[in-house]
């Protein structure tokens, strides 16, 4: 059960839900280093340095995580609000999520993990529609399954997503 925050303001982020040539999706399964059991697959992204805008985070956040710097980003496919423990302490978050492509899955550049990122930080994978359905492990979004379905076969909304959970 999420707990509730007490955080005065949420804290803004991108992340991108990156598609190869095959149109795998690209996860980072992550741990609470407090809290090992509780390990999830996310998208990549996080949070917006000072001054920098949504794409130019979801672009850095993606190459700092997995070296990928060769990306189209494409439209906004949802905003995703969440409340979260982690660490012992509460968050919460407004993450804005777009469409990425790229043609070359392999790393071209030097990862830069945050301390964060190094201690919760378990493997990436990526994943085909099909093989995400029958995943069993917690994922954020948790309804990413579907989402992906969507997407894939052209039925997801042209505009946004409001997600919250």
């Amino acid at each position: 059960m999420t707990a509730p925050t007490t955080a005065a303001a949420p804290r803004i982020g991108a992340r991108v839900l990156l598609l190869d040539p095959d149109d795998r999706v690209l996860l980072i399964h992550a741990l609470d280093p407090s809290d090992p059991i509780h390990h999830w697959w996310e998208l990549p992204g996080g949070g917006l340095d000072d001054g920098e805008d949504l794409y130019a985070a979801a672009r850095r956040e993606v190459a700092e995580e997995t070296g990928i710097e060769a990306i189209t980003l494409g439209r906004k496919l949802w905003v995703r609000e969440t409340r979260f423990r982690y660490k012992g302490r509460d968050h919460h978050r407004i993450e804005h999520v777009f469409l990425g492509r790229t043609s070359n899955t392999a790393p071209q550049v030097a990862l830069r993990p945050t301390e964060n990122e190094k201690a919760g930080l378990i493997e990436r994978h990526w994943w085909a529609a099909t093989d995400l359905r029958q995943c069993r492990d917690k994922l954020l979004p948790p309804a990413l399954p579907r989402l992906l379905t969507d997407l894939l076969s052209d039925r997801l909304h042209s505009t946004p997503l409001t997600l919250t959970d």
